[in-house]
């Protein structure tokens, strides 16, 4: 994903599929948020996106602040989470005061990120000794049907061998990242996974004949799969990162 074009393209397909993504897109383990946060209370969802992550905090009691630079997305974050405090931003260009919540979080936005700017805001609003942390849902291709399936799905603006690259947050005034993995699962009908399938950008921007292809592969493999008959469990993996404000 070196082509500055297409990164952006990528980066900008979500809000197409905002209700989609909101409704297929898997959550995350609340064992990954609370290790990424620990007891720190006023926290920022940065990239936002329709809420998936901002859930999850205010399940965990704290207080959030929600950015997303995507009109679309921020709407349905808005509609699912109304009392959520949800501002227009970016990344590089945080729209809150110095030192104002003691952690940053990224679910599934970090590799979107124009860094090194993007981690001099991070810092800027992040007190002294408050956290910034990464999270991803990713398929866990330990498993040889969910390897099989992320094969199939390769689209050609695709790089499955950067797919789990994980990104590492490295400023001066951070602390050298620690990283830890969790299980995690997502419960599935052959349609809602194709739908989840749907919304990941290397399909969404793939062209339409492309794109149907794909999805259609899908379908006929998973349909195949001796246990896709009603429901069934896609194996997850939540990778995070956390990284301390000096």
């Amino acid at each position: 994903m070196d082509d500055p074009q297409m990164r952006a393209t990528r980066a900008g397909s979500f809000g197409a599929n905002a209700a989609t993504y909101a409704e297929h897109r898997p959550d995350y383990p609340a064992e990954a948020v609370e290790w990424v946060i620990g007891d720190r209370t006023r926290v920022l969802d940065l990239g936002a996106g329709t809420g998936k992550l901002t859930e999850r905090l205010l399940d965990l009691g704290v207080d959030v602040t929600a950015v997303e630079p995507d009109p679309q997305m921020r709407a349905e974050l808005t509609r699912r989470l109304p009392d959520v405090p949800t501002m227009d931003g970016r990344a590089e260009r945080i729209p809150l005061r110095d030192a104002s919540v003691d952690a940053v979080v990224a679910g599934q936005s970090f590799h979107w990120f124009n860094n090194p700017e993007a981690l001099a805001e991070i810092t800027r609003v992040l007190r002294p000794g408050g956290v910034f942390g990464a999270l991803w849902i990713a398929d866990d291709d330990r498993v040889p049907w969910v390897r099989t399936l992320v094969e199939l799905t390769a689209s050609s603006v695709d790089d499955p061998a950067r797919r789990r690259e994980r990104h590492v947050p490295e400023h001066d005034l951070l602390g050298d990242a620690e990283a830890k993995d969790f299980k995690h699962q997502q419960v599935r009908t052959v349609d809602s996974m194709v739908e989840s399938l749907r919304t990941y950008s290397h399909i969404a921007v793939a062209p339409e004949a492309e794109r149907a292809e794909i999805l259609a592969r899908a379908r006929e493999y998973l349909s195949g799969l001796p246990d896709s008959r009603g429901v069934f469990v896609r194996p997850l993996i939540c990778e995070a990162i956390r990284a301390i404000r000096i």
